[in-house]
């Protein structure tokens, strides 16, 4: 028996929020238009939206979408052609692997409309309220071309609070009105301010503006992981990377040799740092912008992940009075994040912190910075030599980057100073062979040495979406549990944007040195041998830590591997 077709128009007059003749004239209406009942009934003010939504929700179990911004699969057009999803006003959502269509629809009580998206998709249709404008716009983005409309740019995110400010602090900051004029004289400023913005909106830490042979490729990384996000034309790519140029203070003639600099903007009243790099291609100059954090809220040791057994070691480690604490890892894991993390539970009036960082990352009350300038002689070591004058109790030195820098700082943590800082090792014990290689003494690097931390950041599950399955041969024997016959996966939904994760968490190795190692490390041990002593001693390794969050339905196996071979 075919389904009998509900319609929203009636439901609206049997809940009583329009009238028998307010239903009559707007279905009038839509005799010359192409618009849903709905829209038009919200046209004429006879209901608001927020009044469609309550029926659908409350009366009939329908939920509402929010598609705003909303970034959708390219495949899902593949589902549903252009034509019946204009004609029906519904953009496909999202799929899942038990056969399912999330639609989200202008009328999701049309009954007509869902068994044509369910013969054409050939999944089973679960609909969603959405509004009108809003799909149509999202129509729009998945199966219009992925070239930027500068003209509407303004129309999909608010850059009205994106301002300029001056290195110069005393310098006065543009106002809003100065900004849109700007703008209206000149639209690449329009595509430069879209970009930056929609990559803060969207929470990444790293903008890539990349020339390709016919167009722009751009892509953000979000938690650690690079993803295309939109193309613009070839032809605005030289006006683009000059504007980005002009407000990181760059030379806009220059094409041949690499540039960096800085670009400080306000959102939406918060300030964004920018760090900017340039680089000449075959097809032109590349461009990277790293999104410096300013939200110190987040630099809390109890929100980065750590296991209780971890935690509890780190915390002793950052008490002592003295020695040299080091945090290794590749670029992006997070090492800078974990020691001002640190640097934050110790800040108190009673203790003078010093800083040398290249950039300063995160601008902490109470702890005094250094932006290290080699370009101007201000290099780390010559930094750190003026710092020891200024009586300080905690030094932090962003890397340690060769031997007179790693030569000051273990002498320092000799003569009574706690001292912080990273290096690019593969695990903790490697970084006794880095010191060594660098040129210090093992014997210095023995006496001072406290802790090494190895770490690197895995994308946590989204808690909406995660799927327990049973484990694959291949993750059986790579994870090498014969207890653990099941974890949690990935899979996708709307508040994860379809990645089936969100947000990182670290994984760690600490590696605590005692009298044992020590003695080691001066008898000159090789990192075997080094490595399986701490093992003994209950060291929790990179990826034991990493297997003790999959089995906690944190993490899963495709990114433990991601990091760790």
């Amino acid at each position: 028996m075919a389904k009998k077709r509900v319609k929203l128009g009636e439901l609206l007059v049997e809940h009583e929020y329009i009238t028998a003749k307010e239903l009559k004239e707007a279905l009038n209406k839509l005799d010359n238009t192409d618009k849903k009942i709905g829209e038009v009934l919200v046209e004429l003010g006879y209901v608001k939206e927020e009044d469609l939504i309550e029926v659908l929700e409350f009366q009939r179990g329908i939920p509402h979408a929010d598609l705003d911004k909303y970034f959708f699969d390219p495949s899902l057009a593949e589902l549903i052609p252009e034509n019946i999803a204009r004609r029906y006003l519904a953009v496909p959502m999202e799929k899942s692997s038990q056969g399912k269509l999330k639609v989200v629809m202008a009328d999701p009580t049309d009954l007509v409309a869902i068994d044509d998206l369910e013969m054409l998709s050939n999944f089973s249709v679960e609909p969603l309220y959405g509004a009108p404008k809003q799909i149509r716009a999202a129509i729009d983005r998945l199966y219009g071309s992925d070239e930027i409309d500068i003209s509407n740019i303004f129309a999909d995110f608010d850059l009205e609070d994106l301002e300029e400010v001056s290195d110069n602090q005393d310098e006065e900051i543009y106002e809003e009105e100065q900004l849109r004029e700007m703008v209206d004289e000149a639209p690449i400023i329009k595509l430069a301010n879209y970009i930056i913005s929609k990559a803060y909106q969207k929470g990444a830490s790293d903008i890539h503006i990349e020339p390709e042979e016919d167009k722009i490729r751009v892509r953000f990384r979000i938690d650690g992981v690079l993803k295309k996000e939109m193309t613009a034309p070839k032809s605005s790519h030289r006006a683009l990377v000059s504007r980005i140029k002009i407000i990181a203070n760059l030379d806009i003639t220059e094409h041949r040799v690499p540039q960096d600099g800085r670009i400080k903007m306000i959102f939406k009243g918060e300030k964004l740092d920018m760090r900017v790099s340039t680089l000449p291609t075959i097809r032109g100059e590349k461009v990277v912008i790293r999104l410096l954090a300013q939200n110190t809220s987040l630099l809390d040791l109890d929100n980065l992940g750590l296991s209780e057994y971890n935690r509890e070691k780190f915390g002793s480690l950052i008490q002592k009075p003295n020695g040299v604490l080091l945090l290794t890892g590749p670029t992006g894991s997070g090492k800078s994040t974990t020691l001002f993390a640190a640097l934050n539970e110790l800040n108190s009036s009673q203790i003078n912190m010093l800083t040398i960082e290249d950039p300063v990352e995160y601008q902490i009350p109470g702890i005094n910075q250094v932006q290290a300038q080699p370009k101007a002689g201000l290099t780390f070591a010559k930094t750190l030599r003026s710092i020891l004058r200024q009586d300080p109790d905690i030094i932090m030195i962003g890397e340690m980057r060769d031997q007179e820098t790693a030569e000051i700082a273990v002498r320092s943590a000799l003569t009574g100073h706690l001292v912080f800082s990273t290096l690019h090792t593969n695990d903790a014990v490697s970084s006794i062979t880095r010191l060594t290689d660098m040129g210090l003494a093992s014997y210095l690097v023995a006496a001072s040495l406290n802790g090494v931390v190895a770490q690197r950041l895995v994308r946590k599950l989204c808690p909406h979406c995660k799927e327990k399955r049973k484990l694959e041969k291949t993750d059986l024997k790579y994870l090498n549990q014969p207890e653990l016959k099941e974890a949690y996966f990935a899979v996708g939904c709307e508040k994860c944007n379809n990645t089936g994760y969100n947000g990182r968490l670290a994984i760690q190795e600490i590696f605590e040195i005692d009298n044992q190692v020590r003695e080691m490390i001066s008898d000159n041990y090789s990192k075997e041998k080094i490595s399986e002593y701490a093992k003994s001693q209950g060291m929790v390794t990179l990826k034991e830590d990493g297997i003790a969050k999959i089995k906690k339905g944190e993490t899963d196996i495709s990114e433990l591997r991601r990091i760790i071979y």
